[in-house]
Order: structure tokens, then sequence, then C-alpha cells
């Protein structure tokens, strides 16, 4: 998927929910004209009417958006192959059957997704999450178990375990959230606004190696991406495969659970 599939995608949800903000009101009209015969019953299809009207604006207004987009992408070269690659993926929530979590390189091409799946070597009855690479293909799974805390544990496509986020409360109101490597031992934080999203991933010597924020893209970045508060993840150079995985675990966090 490119970003403007993903554009012609939540198009379709909103010319879906247009049509069938429709059925209610045809209902009414049909019932009332055959039996009850009120004028007054009428008004009760006016928000259905309306709904579906500004439901049917928007269709359009993403349906040009994917166009426009599609045609910026043609007139660019593919930049990036690999999630491994990248220093900075773009991420957008898709909602359709199963929810998922769509990444996307700067060039508009899609790095990957998160959405949740069934492996029976973590338990049948867990809640577990895959990420997918531009291939369709899993490179990791994250299990989220909550007993005293939340916990969310990053296994390879191997199944080697390689550590874990955790969520723990401070006080009433304050937590902190932790990433241990594979030994248990601490390897960094995740520091952020519950405000507004910017979450800053911390090594354990204090340094930021990963970011993620809304309202900042560079501007060469919106002929693809037209929403300026379009989140973007950045990861600083020199980080191992495996430790990028780990620390993606957050975006699970961030938008499955949190928000």
């Amino acid at each position: 998927m490119k970003i403007n599939e993903y554009y012609q995608e939540t198009a379709n949800i909103w010319l879906n929910g247009s049509i069938a903000a429709l059925f209610p009101a045809v209902f009414i009209i049909g019932g009332n004209l055959s039996f009850i015969q009120n004028k007054e019953i009428m008004l009760l299809t006016i928000p259905f009417f309306v709904y579906s009207f500004f439901s049917f604006q928007i269709y359009l207004f993403k349906k040009r958006q994917s166009i426009s987009i599609g045609r910026n992408i043609v007139k660019s070269k593919r930049g990036y192959h690999s999630i491994f690659d990248a220093s900075h993926l773009l991420i957008m929530y898709l909602n359709i059957q199963a929810s998922r979590l769509m990444l996307f390189f700067p060039d508009g091409f899609q790095a990957g997704f998160i959405k949740r799946c069934r492996k029976k070597e973590l338990g049948i009855f867990s809640k577990v999450y895959a990420l997918y690479n531009s291939d369709n293909r899993i490179i990791s799974y994250y299990r989220i178990k909550k007993k005293r805390h939340l916990k969310i544990e990053v296994f390879s496509i191997n199944m080697e375990y390689l550590g874990c986020y955790e969520k723990k409360r401070i006080d009433w109101l304050r937590y902190k959230k932790e990433l241990l490597n594979a030994s248990g031992r601490f390897i960094g934080s995740v520091e952020g606004s519950k405000m507004f999203m910017d979450e800053q991933v911390i090594d354990k010597s204090k340094l930021q190696i990963g970011r993620l924020r809304r309202g900042w893209m560079p501007l060469e970045w919106s002929s693809r991406f037209p929403e300026a508060n379009t989140p973007v993840l950045t990861f600083a150079g020199g980080i191992s495969k495996k430790d990028k995985l780990l620390r993606i675990s957050f975006l699970i966090h961030e938008f499955f659970i949190e928000r």
C-alpha cells in the first residue's frame, strides 16, 4: 500500500458511512408514507441526511487528496526498502475490519504496519500484535500483559525474547515507562506529555535516540502527506535491528492502548 491508497481507503470509509446514513432515512420515509402519514415524522430524517451530506463531502475531499498524492508519488523515486533503513517513519491509523497502524516512508511507500494477530506459542488467549514489513511479512511479535502494571513483551520472528516495555504507576498522577532488555536490565525510558503527542525515547545515558511527534513534518513531504499533524517517528542512526524492534513497542501502547 502507498499513501495515496491509504487516503483512498479512508475515502471509502466516509462513502460507506454516507450511504449507510441514508437507510434509516429511507426507512422512516417509507414507513411514514405507508402507515403513519404524519408530516412531522419527516423531521426525524434531517440528521441522517445532514450526516450523509457531510460524509459525502469528506469522501470527495479524501478522494481528491488520493488522486493528487498518487500523481506526486509517480514523479518520485522509491528511496527506502526496509523499515530498518529509514530514520523517519510517518504513522497513520487505519480502521477497516481490523484496526491497524500503518507505517510509511517519507517517499510515500509503505514501510510496514502493526495489527493484532494470533500466535499459539504466546498463548491462545493472549493479546498479541505483530509488526509486518512492506512485503506483509511478520518481523516481530508484541504480547501485552496487564497485571500489577502494563507490560509489552517483544519477540523476534524466531520467537527470541528481545525485552519489554513496562509502564508502572509512581503515584496517583505519574507513571514511568521503561525499556528492559532480554535479561531484565534497564536500557532506556519513554518520556512525554499527556497534553499533546511528543514522546521521546531515551537511552540509559540520557541521550534521545527516538522521538514521536505530531505537528512536526518537513515541508517537502507535504506533497505526499497533506496533513501537517501526521505523527512522525524518528530514530537516531546506529541502532541495531533488535533494539529498533524493542523500542517500537511503545507505539502499541501509544496508539492501541493509551489513545
